[in-house]
């Protein structure tokens, strides 16, 4: 089994979220051989919170302005042969590292990142979140990792390989998404990403609009931002996961075909609206439903609460969708033409967690 680890949690005024985290990390089963917090210049208690557990924690002299540099910021003083890297708003289940260092067994491994759940499923957006994490998670994460061609190991809960993230000079700092690039760029030189099914990690996401947008822009630019770095190098030297690459992209550009649907047919070509409807929403369901319901089974959920969740998933795909548009236009058309810088400023999905 691979060596000690080195858990590093960037924080920003995170003083009311950030002991769930670490109790979650210090209750470990195996448990770490260092945890350091990044206080990234918080205005709040953080730093004297994490110092209250007894853990390492470091202050830059100003706020770094990424998590990507934040943990940059605490890797020179790790001394574990692994890093895991947790958001200060996730939590672990008790094993995650039991579960998910065994990975790092098979050399050729230099990332891994476990199964990410919700925490909280109060409002409409966490609602929609937790299905969207039930489906990719139990879906499309499955299918990767059985190609071997994982699109991202999640940032709130991986974990690397030390050396090998020192010699790539850090958590890249090029893009706006760090955990996405990362994955994509070590798989293009040959080594190999994981994901570890059983793993389990819990995090807070978007509880309004508001944060929702600023998340999913992120997220969206940063997807977009790899794409126009990696993609010729992917299809050369990863073509599996440039399918995976690919097969994204197209489902941005034909999302409005498919929504549009129900009403061309009974606007424009005069079909029945109640039984076109019915084909439509039929249709979803018939891909949606049998992945929700393994999931449900496999984490011990309530059937029937996933089910009623089901309809907030529509108003996060709507915000999915317009924002991954906005990222297509913005980092694919106008950034190459040098018409835009593209999206630079870090900014957190959420507000304080208040557990």
């Amino acid at each position: 089994m691979a060596g000690g680890v080195t858990v590093i949690i960037p924080a920003h005024d995170e003083e009311a979220g950030l002991p769930a985290t670490l109790e979650s990390v210090l209750g470990q089963t195996v448990p770490p051989e260092q945890i350091i917090v990044v206080d990234d210049a918080s205005r709040d208690r953080t730093g004297e919170v994490a110092r209250g557990y007894g853990v390492t924690v470091l202050r830059p002299p100003e706020n770094l302005g990424s998590k990507a540099r934040a943990q940059n910021h605490a890797l020179p003083h790790c001394s574990g042969e692994l890093v895991l890297a947790v958001d200060a708003d996730t939590v672990l289940a008790r094993d995650y590292i039991e579960r998910i260092v065994p990975a790092f067994d098979d050399p050729e491994v230099v990332v891994a990142a476990g199964n990410v759940q919700t925490r909280f499923a109060r409002t409409v957006w966490e609602r929609g979140r937790s299905v969207e994490y039930l489906f990719g998670f139990h879906w499309h994460r499955p299918i990767q990792q059985r190609a071997n061609s994982p699109m991202v190991c999640s940032g709130c809960c991986s974990v690397f390989r030390r050396q090998v993230l020192v010699d790539f000079g850090g958590f890249p700092e090029r893009t706006i998404v760090e955990d996405m690039d990362f994955t994509w760029s070590q798989q293009i030189a040959g080594r190999r990403a994981r994901y570890v099914g059983d793993a389990v990690a819990w995090a807070a996401d978007p509880e309004t609009l508001l944060y929702m947008r600023k998340q999913v822009w992120r997220w969206m630019a940063g997807f977009c931002q790899n794409v126009r770095l990696h993609t010729g190098q992917l299809m050369r030297r990863k073509p599996m996961l440039a399918v995976w690459v690919l097969l994204a992209i197209l489902e941005i550009l034909t999302a409005p075909l498919w929504w549009s649907a129900p009403f061309v047919l009974t606007l424009g070509l005069g079909r029945p609206a109640l039984p076109t409807a019915l084909w439509w929403l039929g249709a979803e369901l018939v891909f949606t439903l049998p992945p929700l319901v393994y999931a449900a089974r496999r984490r011990r959920l309530p059937l029937g609460r996933v089910l009623l969740n089901i309809p907030c998933v529509y108003p996060a795909k709507v915000v999915n969708l317009l924002y991954a548009w906005k990222a297509v236009v913005v980092e694919l058309v106008l950034v190459p033409l040098r018409l835009s810088r593209g999206l630079t400023v870090y900014e957190k999905g959420r507000g304080p967690v208040l557990a």
